[in-house]
Order: structure tokens, then C-alpha cells, then sequence
């Protein structure tokens, strides 16, 4: 695997290398073009500045939260996995071999219950098979930041989804440019211990007038297999990653901005048995136009998510394995529209937000090459139609906010099922057409008795509509001779929730110190869940996904609070959740159990002049997380044993824009498996990476 490296990669990490010295060449160029003076008073690089995220999170009346492109850096820059479990409500299901991200939030996730997006494209892509059921592959080194949302969203973006959003936002002209300057961008190269290798990566953007920016990025990373805490090797771990990022943004005028984004993500790593190719092309085209009247802030929104996975062969299974050709894919187009409106009734200030958001996704799947009918994933059509309006009314120290979305899809397939259909289908070819809706209300009220203080409490329904995957699975296991055992079932009905919120803002600013700032937000949630979508077992052995029957809960607390005086900071996040949703069964999906208590906390300090050198510590701690008693091994109870982490991170910048980061990944080499997980296919020891050192240096021009 190691050796599998393609002529383009070699290529372009040959023109990283050349661009990254032209960067680093033009740096200094401009340092020695200034006045002596001048280079005395630029101090420190100043980092670059990321224009906010998706609003406040401290000042939402909503669960929301925002990781800056700064506190990704912090973790390494590496594994987003350590960046979300960070944040409260907020988990993943860690694949330590399938490059994907898949999100799991307060419990709930694949099938679309937690909308994932690119740049606001949609990441519909799922598969059936040991596996979560949808991943995103995002590179974090062209991220500009994460908006997280918990539960009801409300505008675009949020249609369709059963628990929240996660939306990564890659690097703009904006955030790459400083001010007084017409192009801008950084260059990194980071070297780990631990198999983790070299990683490169580039980002750069000019604005040549105010009219146009272009902004162009190439990342690269090869690491190896690495070690656990024990010193045992874990196999598959390698993986060959070349990733690309471009875009185009024109603005003629204050009042419009037209903006093309393109978002090219390639991995070969081996996962579920099998050498895989991913390979992810994600495009958005964005329009705001913004006249300066308070009636008309539009927003017109069209995407292109165009995925494939191709299996190549199996190193473990005679003759390369009968799942050898395996090609998925999923081509998903989709739109949105949206208009804010702001106006005053007397003393009353309204804020209307209201539009419509489309998304087709179109699945093409040969499930075996070498053997037909091996394999499981079946192809069809979904569309999801979402109309909604939120609508904000402010009196005096009241916020009044009234929503109402109709969420509806659309599926349309075909297949075949053999005889014993336990949904009651008869044996032969069948097809599936159907569509079915939903209007789902939403009510916040939120005060403001204090300046620092803002308690609020929400009441929201929310659904999804059930998924290829889920109504159009059927056929044998790869490696099984038995003609029919996973069914469809085209009857599925679409998962509701109904739930409360209680939350409270807490924003306090010269708290110790005259320049200091305070920020926490607390909130507790309780979820009724109807209809949950879940695999299960016929007499004979066979599978099919089911509604649950009855009413499933999800409760818990979400806590986090942040605190900056300038030469000391401190962050630090708390979530207790309480699950009572039925198992999913791993090996057909996977099971999405968090675990009860979640705690992290960073710790830093920033000291000589101008603040050049921060040194901290992050400390991350989870309880034994429960796996549902169809998951355990046979004489095992069905939890999987917590574990606690340490983690340093260091940070030095020099005047001329260079500046130089170490890490160390879990300082003492603690032996565990993070909860969650999906183990490499036939390994029984624990996954956790092992200690590792990370040493980067960063250009920024």
C-alpha cells in the first residue's frame, strides 16, 4: 500500500515544493523592499483573520457552535475527528482507515439524520457495509472553520435532517488576504512520528482589483501505518491523499457577489478488506445580492456533489476477494433560495428569513465485478424538497421566534427480491415511486433581562425521509453463497422528532481584567423520536431495515464556556447524554451509542513580545460508552471501557511571517480504542494512535 503512489501525486507534491519556496521567496522579498523603520514596526505575524462563522455561537439562541481555523491548527491539523469530539453535542464515528468524516450528533447519526456539507454542498454519500452510513471527505487544511448545529436549524441547509448540521467552510479570498494588500496565502509542511509521515500543503489567493479574487490550494499527505500505545502495528492505516481547492468570486458591485467554488478530494487507503479509491468532486456557485434595503438581503445557492468509491482488490481474500470492482456512486445536484427581510411594526422589530432549498441524489452501484449479484447497495433516485420560514419578532428585552418548515421527498427505484420478503413483498422484480411530506413547526422564546445574560427555550419538530440504502438494500453478502439474504423494504416511513430545548447565554466581558472576555452557554435537550430507522433480523438469519415501533428518547446537557485575557486563555466543553434509541446492528451500519460523559478542556498561555510564543495543553476524557447487546462478544458485557488523553501544542512566530508549531498526541502513551470506532476487519487490539510527535512550519505571505 505504501507504494501505491500515483504519477499526479508525485507530481503535484513536486509543485507544492516549488511553490512553497516562491512563497517563502516573496516574503522576503517584501521585508527587504521596506523601509528599515517599517520592518521594525510590523512585530509579530498577526494570524490570519477568519471572518466569523455561521453568527455567534455564545449570542445564538440556538445550540450552535463555531471551530476557527486557529483551534484546528491547534489539534495538529490532521484528524478532525479530535476537532469535533471537542465541541459539545458533538461526536464521530472514528474509522481509523476510511479517510471520511461522519458526525454524529447527541446520538444520532448517518442516513441523513445529521446534515453534512461542504461549503454548504451537501455530503450525501453512504454506502451499506460495516461502515456508518455517510461519510464527507473534506481536507482540514483548507479549512477556514466548522459551523455546528444542534438540533432544529431552521434556514437552509437544515431540511431533511433529523438532529443538526455541520457545515466545513473552506478558506476565502477574505480570509487569506490582509488588509492593504492584494494577494495573500500560506504555505505549511509538517513532519510526524509515528508512521504519520509528511504532509504538505498550499493556499494562496489575489485580488487584483475589487471586482475579482481568485484563491487556489493543493494539500498532500502520505502517512503509514502507526503504533498504539502497546507498540502493536495497526494494519490498514496507510493511506495516499492528494487533495485540490480552487475559487472565483466577482464582486462588480457593493450589491452583488458572485462566487464558483470547486473542491477536489482523492484518497487510495485500504478499509473493509479492500484496496479503495475515493474520489470526491464538490462545485457551489453562490449569488448574494444585498441593495442595502432592509427588505431584500437574497441569496441563490446551486451545488454539484459528484462521488465514487471503486474497490480494487483484497489483500486477505483468496483471488483478491468476490467484492473485487465494487464501483459507488452518487451524483447530487441540488439548490436553494433565500431572503431576509427586516422591518419594524411600531415599536416591534421583525426579521423574516424564508425560502425553499432542492437536493437530488442519483445512486449508480455495481456491487461486484468478479461475482454477480454480490453485494448488497442498491440504486435509485431521492429528492428532498424543503419550503420554510423563520420569522424573529423583538420588543424590548424579548425575542419572539416562530418557524414552519414542510420537509418532503421524493424516492424512485428499482429491484429484485427473492422469496421471503419479511415486509411482505412478492418474489420477482419490483419498482418503487413514492413521495410523502411533512410540516414541521418550531417556537423560541428567548430574554435578555441583563446585557450578559440571555436564557431561552425552544420547542421544534424535525424528520428525514428514509434513504436508498435503507429502502433499496438487498442481495447476499460478498462472501456468502446464499442467493437472498438482505431485503428491501420499500414501506419505510420517515423518522420524526419532537423536542424540547432550555438553554442560556453567558457573555461578560472585563471579568479580571479590563481587556478580558467570558463567554458560556449552557443548555439542556430532551428528544422524542418516532418511527427510528433500524436494522433487523428475519427468522431465517436475514436482514432489512424496520421502523422501530413505539417512542425512542434522547436527552442530555451540553456545556461550554471560553476564556481569553490576552496572555492566558482557557476553553473547556461538558456533554452528558442519555440514549435510549434502539441499536444499530454494526456490520450493517453501524451502532451510534456516545458515550454518557464527554470532557475537554484546552489550556494555553501566550508569552515574550507581542505575544510570539503560546504553549498549552488540551486534556480530553470520555466514560465507558454502551455498544447494545447485539454488538457484543459472546460472554462480554456491551460497553466499551472510557479513557483519558493528554495532548501539547507549541507555537513560535518570527517577524518575517514564518512561524514554527510542535505537538505531541497523546503525551503518555495511553493504550486505547476510541469510542465509537470501527476496527480494521479481523484486529482485536486497540486503535488509538500512540504517542506522536508533530513538528510544522508555516509560511504566510
Amino acid at each position: 500500500m505504501a507504494a501505491r503512489y500515483s504519477k499526479p501525486a508525485l507530481l503535484a507534491c513536486t509543485a507544492l515544493a516549488l511553490l512553497f519556496s516562491a512563497g517563502l521567496a516573496a516574503a522576503e522579498e517584501t521585508e527587504k523592499a521596506k523601509p528599515a523603520e517599517e520592518q521594525r514596526d510590523d512585530g509579530y505575524l498577526t494570524p490570519i483573520i477568519l471572518k466569523g462563522g455561521d453568527g455567534d455561537a455564545y449570542g445564538s439562541t440556538q445550540p450552535k457552535s463555531h471551530v476557527s481555523a486557529d483551534e484546528i491548527e491547534q489539534f495538529g491539523g490532521k484528524n478532525l475527528d479530535d476537532v469535533l469530539r471537542a465541541t459539545p453535542g458533538t461526536f464521530t464515528r472514528d474509522n481509523v482507515q476510511n479517510p471520511g468524516i461522519a458526525v454524529n450528533i447527541r446520538g444520532l447519526e448517518g442516513s441523513g439524520r445529521v446534515n453534512m456539507m461542504i461549503d454548504g454542498v451537501r455530503q450525501n454519500f453512504r454506502f451499506t457495509g460495516h461502515e456508518a452510513q455517510g461519510f464527507a471527505y473534506v481536507d482540514p487544511a483548507f479549512l477556514g472553520g466548522i459551523d455546528i448545529t444542534r438540533g432544529y436549524g431552521g434556514g437552509t441547509g437544515s431540511g431533511n435532517s433529523l438532529a443538526g448540521s455541520v457545515n466545513f467552510k473552506t478558506f476565502d479570498a477574505a480570509d487569506l488576504i490582509q488588509d492593504g494588500k492584494t494577494w495573500g496565502g500560506f504555505a505549511t509542511a509538517t513532519y510526524g512520528t509515528n508512521r504519520a509521515g509528511w504532509s504538505e500543503a498550499l493556499i494562496g489567493a489575489v485580488r487584483p482589483n475589487d471586482a475579482i479574487a481568485i484563491t487556489g490550494g493543493l494539500s498532500r499527505r502520505n502517512p503509514g501505518n502507526y503504533r498504539n500505545g502497546d507498540g502493536d502495528v495497526v494494519g490498514g492505516t496507510e493511506q495516499d491523499v492528494l487533495n485540490g481547492l480552487f475559487k472565483v468570486e466577482l464582486t462588480p458591485s457593493d450589491a452583488h457577489n458572485l462566487k464558483l467554488t470547486g473542491n477536489l478530494f482523492h484518497d487510495d487507503f485500504l478499509a473493509n478488506s479492500y484496496y479503495q479509491t475515493i474520489d470526491a468532486r464538490n462545485y457551489a456557485l453562490n449569488y448574494a445580492y444585498t441593495p442595502g434595503d432592509d427588505l431584500i438581503d437574497f441569496r441563490a445557492n446551486a451545488y454539484l456533489s459528484d462521488v465514487t468509491m471503486e474497490y480494487d482488490y483484497s489483500p486477505i481474500f483468496p483471488g483478491g476477494g468476490s467484492a473485487q470492482g465494487r464501483n459507488i456512486s452518487n451524483r447530487g445536484t441540488g439548490f436553494d433560495l433565500s431572503n431576509t427581510s427586516r422591518f419594524d411594526l411600531g415599536e416591534v422589530a421583525v426579521s423574516s428569513n424564508y425560502g425553499v432549498e432542492f437536493f437530488q441524489d442519483d445512486y449508480d452501484v455495481v456491487n461486484s465485478r468478479s461475482i454477480a449479484d454480490r453485494g448488497v447497495n442498491g440504486s435509485g433516485k431521492n429528492q428532498t424538497t424543503s419550503v420554510f420560514s423563520n420569522t424573529t419578532f423583538s420588543y424590548g428585552i424579548t425575542d419572539f421566534s416562530i418557524g414552519l418548515r414542510y420537509d418532503s421527498f421524493h424516492l424512485a427505484g428499482e429491484g429484485s427480491v427473492g422469496a421471503g420478503s419479511p415486509v411482505g413483498l412478492p418474489a420477482g422484480p419490483y419498482s418503487v415511486d413514492r413521495s410523502e411530506g411533512r410540516l414541521n413547526p418550531s417556537a423560541t422564546l428567548a430574554l435578555r433581562p441583563l446585557d450578559w445574560f440571555q436564557p431561552y427555550v425552544t420547542y421544534a419538530e424535525t424528520s428525514r425521509g428514509p434513504t436508498i440504502n435503507e429502502v433499496f438494500m438487498g442481495g447476499s453478502h460478498p462472501s456468502s453463497g446464499v442467493r437472498q439474504s438482505f431485503f428491501p423494504n420499500p414501506f419505510l416511513e420517515p423518522e420524526t422528532s419532537r423536542g424540547w430545548e432550555v438553554g442560556a447565554n453567558f457573555i461578560l466581558d472585563g471579568v479580571l481584567s479590563e481587556s478580558d472576555s467570558l463567554r458560556f452557554k449552557a443548555n439542556y435537550f430532551r428528544n422524542r423520536i418516532e418511527n427510528y430507522i433500524t436494522a433487523a433480523f428475519t427468522p431465517t438469519g436475514g436482514a432489512y431495515f424496520r421502523n422501530n415501533p413505539g417512542e425512542s428518547t434522547v436527552q442530555g446537557v451540553e456545556l461550554q464556556a471560553a476564556y481569553d485575557n490576552g496572555d492566558y486563555f482557557a476553553s473547556a466543553a461538558y456533554t452528558y447524554t442519555d440514549s435510549h434509541l434502539p441499536s444499530q446492528v454494526n456490520g450493517l451500519g453501524a451502532q451510534s451509542y456516545v458515550p454518557d460523559h464527554v470532557f475537554s478542556a484546552t489550556l494555553g498561555a501566550r508569552f515574550l513580545e507581542d505575544q510570539a510564543l503560546t504553549l498549552g495543553t488540551r486534556l480530553y476524557a470520555v466514560s465507558e460508552s454502551y455498544i447494545g447487546e447485539l454488538n457484543a462478544a459472546p460472554g462480554k458485557e456491551p460497553f466499551e471501557p472510557g479513557y483519558g488523553l493528554v495532548d501539547l501544542f507549541a507555537n513560535y512566530k518570527f517577524r518575517n511571517g514564518f512561524e514554527v508549531s510542535a505537538n505531541v498526541v497523546n503525551l503518555f502513551d495511553e493504550t486505547y480504542t476510541p469510542a465509537l470506532s470501527t476496527p480494521p476487519g479481523g484486529s482485536s487490539i486497540d486503535t488509538g494512535r500512540g504517542r506522536t510527535f508533530l513538528l510544522t512550519a508555516k509560511a504566510t505571505f
